[in-house]
């Protein structure tokens, strides 16, 4: 018989891209080697989930896992139903995670598959709810299992209505419940509606202004779990980061799908630059505005001048380049050449010597040839990039680029290695290069912080959680400077 796990602690912390975050468990019960390898097997299984470790003296498991930047508001929708749910980000992260770990193989399952970002699962009752991109794009495949109860898409978790239906349910009874409640995610209008009060430390909020999007890139299915780009209005936003500042957090970061598209679907199309100035105006006591991943070709001229001249607004951009040759671009049905991503790096530098860039990139995708994956090789030295995201190309079921002639497996494993490698030189030299300098460091928790630029910062003795800090980097402490 399985010894039952139980997830009790759990701590949070997010890596250089802003895309994913590094947890740290600690399981109750684990207590031996079986135990160890149930462990590891089932978070090894969750879609994004990498760098897998579990120790048994310490009874503790960490992995790096994506973000979900909606999650709180799920909390929120949850909390409003009458459920007792934690109320902040990691833990709710981790109460999906806790059924993958603990509850077998069911919750491994349904974790294995790509863009599944919740599946719950209560042992008392025996419910199973699945929800996320795949729930969405998807739903007849969890349906179909005997193990689910529930499948439900992006809108319908997203309605305090849809978990209060489900709290009057008692006990839950799958035989008179709608098993699939998924609508059409095209019809989506709109995106506000779930403002939050705040989440996980004071120190960094993240706020969606936009989801969606409206761009059909041949490797992404995306669109048909979000839906076309809809925009939060501007005074929905600046309402929510008053609260938050008001609140102590000390940094607000602006995410979305496709982030540079907000404002194509309010009245008189306003653009990215037009929010950003509006928050600055709006919330003068917000020290630090950090903008999240953005695509560079739509970078309209206000957005640049204000990152050059605006000191809170931060000198760190995670660019969605994907790749570095041109005929790959254009399967991919990207909207930019390469030329294109090393003049906007080059004009970007030049406005403001300090910016430090990020980027997503794709390794192994459909076609690609050798020579072809070294122009992206290229790209990463040209472009001067910092923190690389790399992502071995895999196929969408439904997608253009899962009917093109595939890459074999383990070629797209070596080139996403290559990658990394590259990655983690240019990041090594970047950290080398700031020794003995001044930075403004944002106190994440207790011996750790980040600076303007997003690199991690440690610390020798504890730091107030929130506070900004100015110290001088003392050196390099593996993938972090010392302060």
């Amino acid at each position: 018989m399985l010894h039952r796990l139980r997830c009790e602690e759990s701590s949070v912390m997010e890596d250089h891209t802003g895309h994913s975050r590094t947890m740290t468990l600690r399981i109750q019960g684990m207590n031996c080697a079986s135990c160890v390898g149930r462990v590891e097997r089932a978070l090894k299984s969750v879609a994004g989930a990498t760098d897998v470790s579990v120790n048994l003296a310490t009874s503790r498991a960490e992995l790096r896992i994506d973000r979900s930047v909606d999650r709180s508001a799920v909390v929120k929708a949850l909390q409003e139903a009458g459920y007792a749910v934690p109320s902040s980000v990691s833990e709710l992260s981790i109460a999906g995670m806790n059924c993958a770990s603990c509850v077998g193989q069911v919750e491994r399952a349904l974790q294995a598959v790509p863009g599944v970002e919740e599946a719950t699962a209560n042992l008392a009752t025996k419910r199973v709810i699945v929800t996320g991109c795949a729930a969405q794009t998807e739903p007849e495949t969890f349906s179909s299992m005997e193990e689910v109860d529930l499948v439900l898409g992006n809108l319908e978790k997203m309605r305090a209505g849809t978990w209060r239906e489900l709290a009057k349910a008692a006990p839950f009874d799958p035989e008179r419940s709608e098993k699939i409640r998924v609508d059409d995610i095209m019809s989506a209008q709109e995106t506000a509606g779930h403002l939050i009060d705040g989440f996980g430390t004071r120190a960094r909020a993240y706020v969606q202004v936009q989801n969606g999007c409206d761009h059909r890139c041949t490797f992404c299915i995306i669109p048909y779990g979000r839906g076309n780009s809809r925009s939060v209005p501007a005074g929905v936003v600046v309402e929510q980061i008053q609260r938050l500042v008001d609140k102590g957090f000390n940094e607000v970061v602006l995410t979305g799908v496709d982030i540079t598209s907000w404002g194509a679907d309010l009245p008189a199309a306003p653009k990215l630059s037009d929010l950003v100035a509006r928050i600055l105006k709006l919330a003068p006591d917000l020290p630090r505005l950090r903008i999240s991943s953005i695509d560079s070709i739509e970078a309209d001229p206000s957005l640049v001048e204000a990152i050059a001249s605006e000191p809170r607004l931060m000198p760190h951009l995670h660019l969605s380049l994907q790749a570095g040759d041109d005929l790959t671009l254009k399967r991919m049905k990207r909207r930019h050449l390469r030329e294109d991503s090393i003049r906007f790096c080059a004009e970007m530098r030049s406005a403001r010597p300090d910016i430090v860039y990020g980027a997503d990139l794709i390794a192994g995708f459909p076609t690609e040839t050798e020579a072809m994956f070294e122009n992206s090789l290229r790209l990463v030295e040209e472009c001067g990039l910092t923190y690389l995201h790399v992502f071995p190309y895999s196929p969408r079921k439904g997608t253009p680029a899962a009917r093109m002639p595939q890459v074999a497996r383990e070629v797209v494993k070596e080139r996403a290695k290559r990658l990394r490698t590259l990655g983690q030189t240019r990041l090594a030299a970047y950290l080398a290069s700031q020794v003995g300098r001044e930075h403004k460091v944002l106190m994440e928790r207790g011996r750790l912080g980040r600076t303007e630029t997003f690199a991690e910062v440690s610390f020798e003795t504890p730091k107030p959680v929130g506070a900004i800090l100015s110290t001088t980097m003392s050196g390099v402490d593996g993938k972090r400077l010392a302060a």
